[in-house]
C-alpha cells in the first residue's frame, strides 16, 4: 500500500496505546510542559475496551504520577484486606502460611480493581491537561525517517476489502509524526515487535516468555463474598503439564474476579489452556464459592513473563518501548501496571528534556538507563530467577528455590544463583505430539464451566467481516501439512477464543481462521511452533469491548 498518499499531522510525541504506560507518559509530558503537543492513539473502540488484567494494583507508580489520585476519584476503592495462597490437589488444598512468603509477595497497600476503568479515568486526566486521545485508531505500520529511525505511525485506515484492496468507503488513514514515538501496545504489540526486530533491540537479552491469562467476572451470593480478599493458587489442575495458577479477587458489589494463567512454555501440544481454566472452577473450593452465582464477563490476554533478563534495549532511533511492550511484569507478584506507569514517567521526562534541548528523532538512551536503574529495576531484579526456576524444575522445586532466592534478595540484596537464563522461546518449547498423550477434558456443564464460543460472547467481541483477516499465515500450507501431523494442530487448543479449527471439506482437511472471534490475546503469534501466524491490527475499534476488565 506504499503508493497510497496520506495526510500527515505533526506532534511533539505520538503515543501508541492508551494503557497505563501510554497514558502515564502523556500525563507526565503535559505536567512538565503544557505546551508540548501529545496524541494518544488507541485501537479499542474506547479507552479500556482492550484492557484486561487481574487486577490487584500496586499504586506506587500512580502515586508518583498523580499524588492526589484518591481525591480526584481514581476508581481504586477496594483495598486488599486478606492475602491467601493455596497449593491445590484435585479434592482439596493446603494453605501456605503468609509468614513464610517473601515480604514482596504481600499485597498490603494494594487495591483490587479494574485496570480498564483505571485507564478510562487516566484518559480523563490526560484530556484535562490537553492531551489528544483518539480511540478507534489502530496503528497499522511504523513510518520510517530517511535516516532509518522511526518518525511516526499510520493510524485510522478503514474500508479495506477481504482481499486487501480498498473498498468503496476506503479511508487511507493518516501519518502521525512525532519528534518521538512511544510504543505502549501491551504484550507482543505488533509495532513493538517490528521495532525490536528492525533495531535488534533484543540481541543482548534472554528470549521473552509469556503466559496466557484468562479471566471471568462473577456475581456471587452475598453470603460468600469477602470484599478485599485476594486468593492465589497453584498445582491442580495443571500439575506437571504446565506452569501457572489462578487468582480469585473479591471486588465490591458481590463481584469476584476469577482468573487462570497458563505459562506458554508447555511442551505437550495436547494441553488445552482454556479447558484447564474451566476445569479449575470445578475444584471443591472454587465451585462452592461460585455456586448460585453467574458469570457476567470473559476475556483473555497474553502476559509477559520473561522478567528482568528478557527486557530488551528499550530506546531506539525516534522511539521507545513502554510497559508490557518492554516486558515489565513481575511474575510472582502477578503485577505490571505499576511498572508500566513508572516507565511512562521515565520516558516522558527523557523526551521532554530532549525536546527542550532541541533534539528530535534520536535515541533516548537516558530513558533506558532510568528504567533499568530506578523502581522498575528494584521491583524486577529480586524476582528474576523465579520464572526460569519454575520452567526448569517445576512448581514444587521452584517454590522452595524461588522462595529462597527471593528471601536472599530481600535480606541481602543479592542472589546466590546469579541471573538464570530462559533458553528456548515458548514456540520452541512445544514438542511433537508423538512424545505425549492426549488429555481428556470434562465437557463444560454450562453452570460453572462454559464452551469457548459461549464465553467469547461475554467479551463483546466484534470485527467487521468484510475486512482482511488480521491473522496472517506466512505459509498457508503449514497448518495442515506440518502443524497437524507433527503437533496435532495445537492452534485449535491454545487459542482461548476458538479462532482456529481444522475442518473436513470435500474430503480434504482445511485450516479455518474465524478471525471475528479474536480477543487480541496474541497467543497464536507467541505459541505457534513454526511461528507461522502473525498477529496484525484489524481496523480501529474492532475486537473485544471489555466493560470492567
Amino acid at each position: 500500500m506504499a503508493e497510497i498518499e496520506r495526510e500527515s499531522m505533526e506532534y511533539d510525541v505520538v503515543v501508541v496505546g492508551a494503557g497505563p504506560a501510554g497514558l502515564s507518559a502523556a500525563i507526565r509530558l503535559k505536567q512538565i510542559d503544557p505546551d508540548l503537543s501529545v496524541v494518544v492513539l488507541e485501537k479499542g473502540s474506547e479507552v479500556g475496551a482492550h484492557i484486561l488484567s487481574g487486577a490487584v494494583i500496586d499504586p506506587s507508580g500512580l502515586s508518583q504520577l498523580i499524588p492526589d489520585w484518591k481525591e480526584k476519584g481514581a476508581p481504586l476503592t477496594v483495598p486488599v484486606e486478606r492475602d491467601e495462597f493455596y497449593v491445590l490437589g484435585e479434592g482439596g488444598g493446603m494453605r501456605i502460611p503468609n509468614a513464610i512468603m517473601p515480604p514482596l509477595m504481600s499485597n498490603h497497600g494494594n487495591y483490587i480493581g479494574s485496570l480498564g476503568n483505571l485507564c478510562r479515568w487516566m484518559a480523563e486526566q490526560a484530556e484535562a491537561l490537553g492531551v489528544e486521545v483518539f480511540p478507534g485508531m489502530a496503528c497499522s505500520e511504523l513510518v520510517m525517517a530517511e535516516g532509518g529511525g522511526v518518525k511516526g505511525v499510520v493510524a485510522g485506515e478503514f474500508g479495506l476489502q477481504s482481499d486487501g484492496t480498498p473498498g468503496p468507503g476506503y479511508e487511507p488513514g493518516m501519518e502521525l509524526h512525532g519528534k518521538y514515538v512511544f510504543l505502549a501496545e501491551g504484550a507482543r504489540g505488533s509495532l513493538s515487535k517490528q521495532a525490536i526486530q528492525t533495531f535488534a533491540l533484543a540481541k543482548d537479552s534472554e528470549p521473552q516468555k509469556y503466559g496466557l491469562g484468562m479471566k471471568e467476572i462473577w456475581e456471587i451470593d452475598p453470603a460468600k463474598h469477602r470484599q478485599g480478599t485476594v486468593t492465589h493458587t497453584s498445582g491442580w489442575p495443571l500439575g506437571k503439564n504446565a506452569g501457572g495458577g489462578s487468582f480469585i479477587y473479591h471486588l465490591d458489589n458481590n463481584q469476584v474476579l476469577v482468573g487462570f494463567v497458563v505459562h506458554l512454555n508447555y511442551a505437550n501440544p495436547y494441553l488445552f489452556p482454556y479447558m484447564e481454566f474451566q476445569r479449575f472452577k470445578h475444584h471443591p473450593m472454587v465451585a462452592e464459592l461460585l455456586e448460585g452465582g453467574k458469570r457476567v464477563a470473559y476475556g483473555a490476554r497474553a502476559i509477559t513473563e520473561g522478567g528482568w533478563q528478557s527486557i530488551p534495549q528499550t530506546a531506539f532511533p525516534g522511539g521507545v518501548l513502554l510497559g508490557c511492550s518492554a516486558g515489565l511484569v513481575n511474575v510472582p507478584r502477578i503485577k505490571g501496571s505499576h511498572n508500566a506507569v513508572h516507565s511512562g514517567i521515565h520516558a516522558a521526562e527523557a523526551a521532554a528534556a530532549a525536546i527542550k534541548a532541541g533534539r528530535a528523532g534520536d535515541t533516548l538512551a537516558e530513558y533506558d538507563a532510568a528504567l533499568k536503574a530506578g523502581p522498575v529495576a528494584k521491583d524486577l531484579k529480586p524476582v528474576r530467577n523465579v520464572k526460569p526456576l519454575w520452567s526448569r524444575y517445576g512448581f514444587t522445586a521452584s517454590l522452595g528455590l524461588g522462595g529462597f532466592d527471593m528471601w536472599t534478595n530481600n535480606l541481602f540484596g543479592l542472589s546466590l544463583l546469579g541471573t538464570l537464563g530462559h533458553g528456548k522461546t515458548d514456540a520452541e518449547a512445544t514438542e511433537p505430539a508423538a512424545n505425549h498423550k492426549p488429555i481428556e477434558y470434562p465437557k463444560p456443564d454450562g453452570v460453572l464451566s462454559f464452551d469457548r464460543l459461549t464465553n467469547v460472547s461475554f467479551s463483546m467481541t466484534n470485527h467487521e467481516e468484510s475486512q482482511p483477516c488480521h491473522l496472517k499465515l506466512r505459509d498457508p500450507s503449514l497448518p495442515v501439512e506440518k502443524n497437524l501431523p507433527i503437533y496435532a494442530g495445537p492452534s485449535a487448543r491454545y487459542c482461548p477464543a476458538g479462532v482456529y479449527e481444522f475442518v473436513e471439506e470435500a474430503g480434504k482437511t482445511q485450516f479455518r481462521i474465524n478471525f471475528q472471534n479474536c480477543v487480541h490475546c496474541k497467543t497464536c503469534d507467541i505459541k505457534d511452533p513454526l511461528q507461522n501466524i502473525v498477529w496484525t491490527t484489524p481496523q480501529g475499534g474492532d475486537g473485544p469491548n471489555y466493560p470492567n476488565m
